[in-house]
């Protein structure tokens, strides 16, 4: 039988199918037997595997329960989901992955409050908000929120991340939404402090030159030790590994938080503006 070959790398989309046929092939299965077991026809299963046909949620996790990789940390939902935030930056479908299982999360953000300690609210604002330029699609949009909910739901696996979040004062001051959207991520920011694995502070404008990180980042620790980074571009997302680039991020971080305002100072912030907010 002439197979096509896919190379893997050409798009998501073949890696999925790549991917496929390589499980399918481990377990000495035909695709008549695999289409079988997920209720599909063979001719379904031969255009994903070739990467003629998009896969969908359903094919996904139909795909999961035939090969028995259900509840896994590499399932094809999950790459299925990878593929479908297209309209992401490059570089952080693969963030969020790594995300999803640090055992520490530090981060530090200006403008707008991270995508992990956002209320579904806010988040649409922001998403619709692209919608309206233009620039993303209402199922681009409506995808974006369901992200930032799977994002916040990995932090409340067991056990817990430590998340340590510096957020720039313009983040708490710039109005998304209306009053009681924003008053209601203001009190969502309290309750985000309050938790027992978590620190919040706020970098104030009077630090000024003395900050020493101007730009967005997130730094994480794996369960390892291990160390990687995610900043963006307007372009793309870049995700670094190589400890030697990272560590002096990580120091610049411990510096912020040095000289950023205390907890307690942050959430008296945070409840002053709340006053403003509703």
């Amino acid at each position: 039988m002439n197979l096509k070959e896919l190379d893997p790398d050409s798009s998501p989309q073949a890696a999925f199918g790549a991917r496929l046929r390589t499980s399918r092939e481990a377990r000495g299965w035909k695709q008549e037997q695999l289409a079988q077991r997920m209720g599909y026809s063979s001719t379904h299963v031969s255009a994903v595997e070739t990467g003629r046909k998009m896969p969908t949620l359903r094919f996904a996790r139909s795909a999961d329960r035939a090969l028995d990789i259900e509840g896994t940390e590499d399932t094809f939902e999950r790459q299925w989901r990878e593929i479908r935030h297209g309209s992401l930056l490059e570089g952080f479908p693969q963030f969020v992955h790594h995300e999803g299982r640090a055992a520490e999360i530090r981060l530090y953000e200006v403008g707008v409050i991270p995508g992990l300690l956002q209320t579904p609210e806010y988040a649409t604002v922001l998403a619709d908000s692209a919608v309206k330029r233009g620039a993303i699609t209402q199922e681009h949009a409506t995808e974006r929120v369901a992200l930032v909910a799977e994002r916040q739901a990995s932090l409340h696996r067991k056990p817990p991340p430590l998340v340590l979040a510096v957020l720039d004062e313009s983040c708490i001051r710039r109005p998304i939404g209306d009053p009681t959207i924003m008053g209601a991520q203001l009190a969502r920011l309290i309750e985000f402090a309050e938790l027992p694995n978590t620190m919040l502070q706020i970098a104030p404008f009077s630090m000024g030159a003395h900050r020493p990180l101007s730009l967005p980042v997130t730094i994480l620790t794996m369960s390892n030790r291990s160390l990687m980074s995610y900043a963006e571009s307007a372009q793309r997302g870049h995700l670094e590994r190589d400890g030697k680039f990272v560590l002096p991020i990580l120091t610049a971080y411990h510096q912020l938080q040095a000289d950023a305002c205390s907890k307690t100072e942050s959430v008296a912030i945070i409840n002053q503006l709340r006053k403003g907010a509703s």
